[in-house]
């Protein structure tokens, strides 16, 4: 090899470690509504018992208090897809860490009962609308090669969101402590801990907005505007000029024979990937994956841990979860979707009918019951958590894709409220109890086995347009 061919592989290896650089940072700042999206939807854990004793809450109230932001994801959701395509996807990104810093200040100032619920409904808007647009975004600015591994980075952010939920809930109480504090200070650390809890997110939720303004727009959203010059420059950033070039033609010919209508979603060709859309993130949801979050102490309660073990016992589940998703991270790109999705639905089945037989047996002594939890969560951390999200990004055409992606996530929000009003009433039933109702997670998930291997298919390492392509054949 000559010196001037030496030196020009130099530069082209910099050339492309470069650009994978500047891909992993645009999507990092957008995995960072991930994290919000954990942190807001686990600290409510810690707040609950300290807002019903402050307010005096009934049962009632302290149910509206937690589905209120439910309510406010669902309709996060359904506006930020129409939005998204109006205003583009960075502009709805801003107005999700808004959304999410007013509710953290609101929250934390909040006087009355109405002030503090309206509060948590403004940040459950932002989490419907960062569950949206989030990944969205990162699948529509990522190469094939790499795509469902930046997209996983977005679940790793909302498990990292869980645990920072669970310790700064704790540090905070342990700063409580502290009769030092004058003033203010006092008012929300000491006085109103739970304040100081909901208060702190403020501070991602700043960072997040930030750090949004160095990001570029979503190319396809940019030709989806016919702003060919800028779609082209962003990604001249971040790929190497043919590429970009390429890139442009391909996305441009396959929007000139898209319609941009949402009703065309319903036509024969895209029936599979609706089915697709709606279902895979419903029993993602329906498994249980949100009560064993929500509701973790008491179940491990029911199990004979004592409280103090139980709380522990739900900090080794956020950890764990936050390590299994690094198995999507490195692998959903060379493996593929469906090899995760089958090992991890089947483990969560098993599972799941697992930890129910031992709570019909009683086997509630020596750890089995935490370790099938574990290995519950593993499970769901490795495929249904991440590969959801980016199956769901990546099967609908351009055109329509923000409003075909808001449908199927507003199904997720939907499971997840079922979930939520019903497990507490499934656990205390004497009918349901603890082992009814894991099995009849197991049995409501159950065909999320027949939905991924006769119907989803193999994406990894295919353009968006090539996937779309697929589904016109």
């Amino acid at each position: 090899m000559s010196a001037n061919q030496s030196q020009s592989k130099t530069i082209s290896n910099t050339h492309v470690s470069s650009h994978k650089s500047h891909i992993l940072f645009i999507c990092l700042i957008a995995a960072i509504g991930g994290f919000l999206f954990g942190f807001d939807t686990a600290v409510i854990s810690g707040v609950l018992p300290f807002v019903v004793k402050s307010f005096g809450f009934n049962s009632m109230m302290e149910g509206w208090f937690v589905s209120s932001a439910l309510l406010g994801c669902l309709i996060g959701v359904i506006i930020a897809g129409k939005l998204s395509d109006w205003k583009g996807r960075k502009f709805v990104m801003l107005i999700s860490a808004g959304l999410f810093l007013l509710s953290a200040v609101g929250c934390m100032l909040a006087e009355s009962s109405f002030w503090l619920i309206t509060f948590r409904l403004i940040g459950g808007l932002g989490i419907g609308v960062a569950s949206m647009i989030c990944p969205l975004y990162i699948t529509e600015i990522s190469p094939p090669n790499s795509r469902g591994q930046m997209v996983a980075l977005y679940q790793l952010a909302i498990t990292i969101g869980i645990v920072a939920a669970y310790f700064s809930n704790v540090v905070l109480l342990k700063i409580s402590e502290d009769q030092s504090f004058t003033g203010f200070l006092k008012y929300i650390l000491v006085d109103h801990t739970w304040r100081s809890m909901l208060g702190i997110g403020l501070l991602p939720s700043f960072i997040f907005w930030i750090s949004l303004l160095f990001i570029p727009e979503s190319p396809r959203w940019l030709l989806l505007k016919n702003q060919t010059e800028k779609a082209l420059a962003v990604l001249l950033k971040i790929t190497d000029a043919a590429t970009a070039v390429r890139e442009v033609d391909e996305m441009n010919n396959s929007l000139s024979t898209e319609r941009a209508s949402l009703k065309d979603l319903f036509v024969k060709q895209y029936r599979v990937p609706l089915l697709i859309g709606i279902s895979l993130p419903f029993f993602a949801q329906i498994s249980g994956i949100n009560a064993v979050i929500y509701y973790g102490p008491s179940i491990l309660e029911k199990a004979g841990f004592s409280l103090g073990d139980a709380f522990g016992g739900q900090v080794t589940i956020g950890i764990v979860n936050v390590l299994a998703t690094f198995i999507a991270i490195f692998t959903v790109d060379k493996w593929g979707r469906k090899p995760l999705l089958i090992l991890g639905i089947a483990s969560t089945i098993v599972s799941l009918v697992v930890i129910g037989v031992l709570f019909h047996y009683n086997i509630s002594t020596g750890p089995w019951i935490l370790i099938f939890i574990i290995l519950f969560i593993s499970g769901f951390a490795f495929s249904f958590g991440p590969v959801t999200f980016i199956i769901v990004s990546e099967i609908f055409p351009t055109a329509i894709r923000a409003q075909a992606v808001s449908i199927g996530i507003s199904s997720m929000w939907i499971a997840n409220f079922l979930v939520g009003q019903m497990t507490p009433m499934m656990l205390k039933s004497s009918l349901w109890g603890p082992a009814y109702t894991f099995w009849t997670f197991a049995i409501l998930c159950a065909p999320a086995l027949w939905l991924t291997i006769s119907k989803i298919p193999e994406t990894k390492g295919q353009s968006l347009e090539q996937i779309e392509r697929t589904w016109k054949a």
